[in-house]
């Protein structure tokens, strides 16, 4: 098999970075080439699931390659051809919104846009208090996208946070494996 050059994106959805460092170690267990990716929240925040410094340091030590962490960094990804396929995980209601209004004024919105322009797919795999409400539609939109898949999600916690959203991150494989075939993987609302 032909070598996958998979981009990693991470943004601030904190509380599940620790679940998003296991998937991208699956990850790279299985393509073996992996750009880590992060937006500028991710890369500067401090928060109560950990300092920021050391989850790059993990991601690098994981991929065996700095982290892509500014729009200079993430700009020559179109350009230059550097990916097969991006995922972001998690992807936050702020980052979904932004790629579907087209908006790409952080590292990892302008990777997915320069990543976009060759017709390569990306992978969202969706981590949002707001899935069911104000991300919804733009949720919807990014459905209709061409070259864009999601990892399967389900509500993750239906009675605490009705409208909350989690991709099923042990899926980010399968989900990128089905997207280099150009299909969504199926089905792609989970059960609780």
């Amino acid at each position: 098999m032909d070598t996958i050059r998979v981009g990693f994106a991470f943004c601030g959805s904190f509380c599940t970075l620790g679940t998003a460092m296991t998937a991208l170690e699956r990850v790279k267990a299985r393509f073996g080439d992996v750009t880590p990716i992060v937006s500028e929240h991710t890369a500067a925040c401090d928060t109560r699931f950990g300092p920021a410094h050391e989850f790059m340091r993990e991601m690098e030590r994981i991929c065996d390659r700095r982290v892509i962490d500014s729009l200079v960094k993430a700009e020559p990804i179109g350009p230059k051809g550097l990916l097969d396929v991006l995922v972001i995980c998690p992807c936050t209601g702020n980052t979904l919104a932004k790629l579907a209004g087209g908006i790409t004024d952080t590292t990892v919105t302008l990777a997915a846009k320069a990543h976009l322009r060759n017709g390569r797919p990306v992978v969202i795999c969706p981590a949002t208090n707001d899935g069911l409400a104000a991300s919804a539609k733009n949720i919807g939109l990014l459905l209709d996208k061409k070259h864009v898949y999601f990892v399967p999600f389900r509500q993750d916690d239906p009675q605490g946070k009705p409208t909350s959203l989690v991709g099923d991150f042990s899926l980010v494989v399968p989900a990128i494996e089905a997207a280099l075939e150009g299909r969504q993987l199926q089905p792609l609302l989970l059960g609780t």
